[in-house]
């Protein structure tokens, strides 16, 4: 493995990694808000119950996206140093207010881990609420950088220099609305369903059934709406990437040939030798109207672009594929869902628990694909047009040696959170659904 590759498999080791704690960091305490106030609000000692064990794995990947977070900053600076060099005092400013938004999370968890009947009820509850809307923070300022590769902005490039830079014009790009939309979205569908499919797993066992089950609730509903809302995100994504990043849009439907009424391509096997796509089903002039919103459209093909500047079609094409048959089945999933809540016989269905069950690991699947369809088809640019990502690594050898260290600390550190995860499912006491001032049983 060349030091080049080995930079690259690091850096997507590190964020594919980072990503799912944070996933889980930005939305968890949402739920756990939901939960408390359900406490606060019948007295049901089974929903503080359900706070407290959230808040225990909150707190698990709150550390863990705090370590693998530094450690990504580290990585930026050294594997990508000619980046950092010129990129770091353009689109630094939503990286330093991501620190302060990581600071106020950090004390509020600390308020809200440690107190209980130390603070008033409401004032407790509140901590938790600024748990999350810090997080969800962070993960946002975090997207928008990553949004400016996409779509540079906030400085002028004349002859190899980066002049009159604009902090505030670069944080708040042309991309870094939506793209921060179809995230913030992601993680509430990935997290929802991946914490309903363990709450699912365990009614499906019979432990705790009760607990569960109102744990389940919670968690599905979220993932619920944000899996119906989804496409409407991804639509609007598909516009906008249409507009800035054409070869990234033609990359993601292997659509090599520009063409008008451009058919929409569900799987396929792209050869980029030939510039085709075997096997694939063709819905006519549907990619037209997603990137364009008209059926007749022409949309640009790879062959427009220099061959040098093409993404790696079969990696983005899979990859894209991957996320939209996630997204529609956990779309199909939602509104099962929706119907379950009406028809309430189907929550104590093992088939329909099994359902949820195996979807635990969707989301994040689909949040991995998605990430991949974003970094490798910006590729061979590491800002998009101005600065290639082999023009920005670092000439330090021995990368692949590094790269072989971090792939074993994180999956090291992957099996602790799994077992600590576990320890705290096994934990939970059994409950009993009785009105609020009766006596408990545990």
């Amino acid at each position: 493995m060349d030091d080049f590759l080995a930079a690259r498999m690091q850096m997507a080791l590190s964020l594919g990694f980072h990503i799912i704690y944070a996933c889980i960091g930005m939305v968890m305490p949402f739920f756990m808000a939901v939960s408390h106030y359900k406490w606060l609000r019948n007295g049901n000692d089974v929903y503080k119950n359900i706070t407290k064990a959230w808040s225990k794995g909150v707190a698990i990947f709150f550390a863990t996206g705090a370590v693998s977070g530094t450690v990504l900053s580290f990585e930026l600076g050294l594997l990508w140093p000619e980046f950092m060099k010129h990129a770091g005092p353009i689109f630094g400013m939503p990286f330093s207010l991501e620190g302060t938004a990581f600071f106020i999370e950090a004390i509020a968890l600390g308020f809200f881990l440690y107190g209980w009947d130390r603070f008033n009820k409401w004032f407790h509850w509140f901590t938790g609420v600024v748990v999350g809307v810090s997080g969800l923070a962070s993960g946002i300022l975090v997207v928008s950088a990553n949004a400016w590769m996409n779509s540079p902005a906030g400085f002028d490039y004349v002859n190899g220099e980066y002049l009159n830079i604009d902090p505030i014009k670069a944080m708040f790009n042309d991309a870094w609305a939506l793209q921060a939309l179809h995230m913030t979205i992601a993680a509430f569908a990935s997290t929802g369903f991946a914490v309903a499919g363990v709450h699912a797993a365990m009614m499906v066992q019979k432990k705790n059934v009760n607990f569960h089950l109102k744990a389940f609730r919670i968690a599905a509903s979220f993932g619920a709406i944000a899996a119906l809302l989804q496409p409407l995100s991804g639509d609007l994504s598909a516009k906008d990437v249409a507009k800035r990043q054409p070869a990234k849009l033609a990359a993601m439907e292997a659509h090599y040939h520009t063409q008008a009424s451009a058919p929409l391509l569900i799987g396929g096997i792209p050869d980029p030798e030939n510039k085709k796509v075997d096997y694939a089903l063709e819905i006519p002039g549907m990619l037209s109207y997603l990137a364009h919103g008209n059926f007749s459209a022409e949309v640009k093909g790879l062959d427009t672009i220099p061959e040098r500047d093409h993404p790696p079609v079969p990696v983005v094409h899979y990859a894209f594929q991957v996320m939209v048959g996630i997204g529609t089945f956990l779309m199909v999933l939602s509104v099962m869902l929706l119907i379950a809540f009406r028809r309430k016989q189907w929550l104590s269905a093992r088939w329909f628990l099994m359902l949820f069950a195996l979807a635990t690991p969707l989301g994040f699947i689909a949040v991995e694909a998605g990430w991949t369809v974003t970094e490798v088809g910006r590729q061979p640019w590491i800002i998009q047009g101005i600065m290639r990502t082999a023009d920005a690594v670092t000439p330090m050898p021995g990368i692949a040696w590094s790269f072989y260290l971090f792939t074993a600390v994180y999956i090291s550190l992957s099996i602790v959170i799994i077992f600590l995860l576990h320890r705290q499912i096994k934990m939970v006491p059994v409950q009993y659904d009785v009105p609020a001032g009766s006596s408990q049983k545990h």
